[in-house]
């Protein structure tokens, strides 16, 4: 397998490329370099723009026997080679070994989900004779690739999320070009690699690494570009919205996820779910649980439970299958999370445990009595600290729920159906987990937010749908 050749050079229109001026890709546990990486010029994603666009002809041009046999193939590669897929996720981020692993299974997941549905990617007939005049007309519609997708990835599912744009791009006949994550850009090349081998055709697919405030806008602004699909921070989305002009633009720009626990809920169960939903990835999870709601008369028994499971989090090296929880992405990050806890702490705040740091790290982080005007009550943390508010009722849960401007997903923890209903039709998320927190998904299911949460959905058909458009095909009939 040719890590290396990838880890150092970067996929440009079918082949591996260097330059002079390279990025360095640190661990971040201990922040020795691992390797390094082109840092890619304006000049390189404009000459990539302009090999994309031969890409989505040859792309569009596959049969989709093709395509499907080109992804399953770079999936069965990916699995022949999981250990070091797994490997390079945890060494460039927060993963550990057991969560990085977790990823590369889903990534094999997303990708035969996408060679799947690469054959129903359907249209329908239209009945022309609907209106009065047209009874000779028939006709029907079909989807058509889109033409050049920007994919613009995070650091913290570096290998899955490239996969959710690459598998789905592919499968519907697009060219993409993927702009990963400054950090973890590794993931990413040996994705691209898996497709090198599975044989698909050069100039489809690209993975320029470099520095997003470089290639970025290039990548967003250019007009060939027939869609940026993008997975990040509110603030960036925003920008990118205000810079693309007129393309399809998708965007998944995270959350604070509330989970709430009624007082009939299964304890032991909602305690166990919601620790592991806070702290996963080290809390870097659009999903993670960030708020849980607490009916008042079980508040006591929650957060001692809550604490206790808490404090058996083990936290520690990312390549040893006992620990839970790794370092987040680099210092600055966990430095940030630090200010927000402490800022939280002299509004009033009460730290109930965790609250430490040490170098990239970060404990798993416990806190009530949270003023509402602390910025970690109303914006995304994106680190391992998780608010218990206590609350009356359902209603008061789901007005507190509701009450930011992000709606990715949500949680309940209730045996009464009918309370479970109440908080399906009222709860402003794209989805909600009933008896689980908030951080749960599945590849295949539709995944997007509600309100400043995103635009659009993902999940392999959705994706795809974003990534087709409808072309109407309507013959008229003589009388001969």
């Amino acid at each position: 397998m040719k890590t290396q050749l990838a880890g150092r050079k970067m996929f440009f229109a079918g082949q591996w490329i260097n330059r002079d001026r390279v990025i360095e890709v640190r661990d971040p546990q201990d922040n020795h370099i691992i390797d390094t990486v082109p840092a890619a010029s304006v000049e390189d994603m404009l000459n990539c723009i302009g090999e994309a666009k031969e890409g989505a002809k040859i792309a569009a041009s596959m049969p989709v026997h093709e395509r499907m046999a080109v992804i399953s193939k770079a999936a069965d590669y990916i699995e022949a080679n999981k250990e070091i897929y797994a490997r390079t996720i945890s060494r460039e981020g927060s993963k550990t070994i057991r969560e990085a692993t977790s990823e590369v299974t889903r990534c094999i997941q997303t990708l035969r989900i996408s060679a799947e549905e690469a054959r129903r990617i359907h249209g329908e007939t239209i009945a022309f004779d609907q209106v009065p005049g047209t009874e000779n007309r028939v006709g029907y519609y079909y989807q058509v690739p889109i033409g050049i997708i920007g994919a613009i990835t995070p650091f913290n599912d570096p290998l899955n999320l490239v996969a959710h744009k690459v598998g789905p791009a592919i499968a519907s006949g697009n060219a993409i070009i993927v702009k990963p994550a400054t950090v973890t850009p590794l993931s990413a090349l040996l994705l691209a690699e898996a497709f090198v081998e599975a044989g698909l055709p050069s100039k489809v697919l690209s993975v320029i690494t470099g520095y997003g405030s470089e290639i970025g806008d290039p990548l967003v602004t250019h007009p060939a570009i027939r869609m940026i699909s993008f997975t990040g921070g509110l603030e960036a989305g925003e920008e990118i919205t205000r810079k693309a002009g007129l393309k399809k633009i998708s965007m998944e720009l995270g959350s604070n996820s509330p989970v709430i626990v009624l007082e009939d809920a299964d304890l032991h169960e909602a305690i166990g779910s919601t620790v592991s939903g806070a702290f996963s990835a080290a809390g870097q999870n659009c999903l993670g649980v960030q708020r849980v709601y607490i009916q008042e008369h079980i508040m006591d028994s929650f957060k001692e439970g809550f604490v206790e499971r808490t404090k058996q989090y083990c936290v520690g090296d990312k390549q040893s299958e006992q620990t839970d929880m790794g370092p987040l992405i680099n210092e600055k990050e966990a430095i940030r999370v630090e200010n927000l806890v402490q800022e939280a702490i002299e509004k009033g705040a009460v730290l109930l445990e965790g609250g430490k740091r040490d170098g990239a790290f970060y404990t798993p982080t416990v806190l009530t009595n949270v003023p509402e005007d602390c910025t970690i009550a109303n914006e995304e943390i994106f680190g391992p600290v998780v608010l218990l508010y206590p609350v009356v009722d359902l209603e008061e849960a789901i007005q507190k729920s509701n009450d930011v401007r992000y709606g990715l997903q949500a949680g309940i923890f209730t045996n009464d159906v009918r309370k479970a209903h109440k908080a399906i039709e009222r709860m402003d998320v794209g989805g909600i987990m009933i008896n689980d927190s908030s951080d749960y998904r599945i590849d295949a299911m539709p995944f997007g937010g509600m309100k400043k949460s995103g635009l659009g959905r993902e999940g392999v058909k959705f994706t795809i749908q974003e990534m087709t458009e409808p072309k109407v095909v309507c013959y008229k009939l003589s009388d001969g």
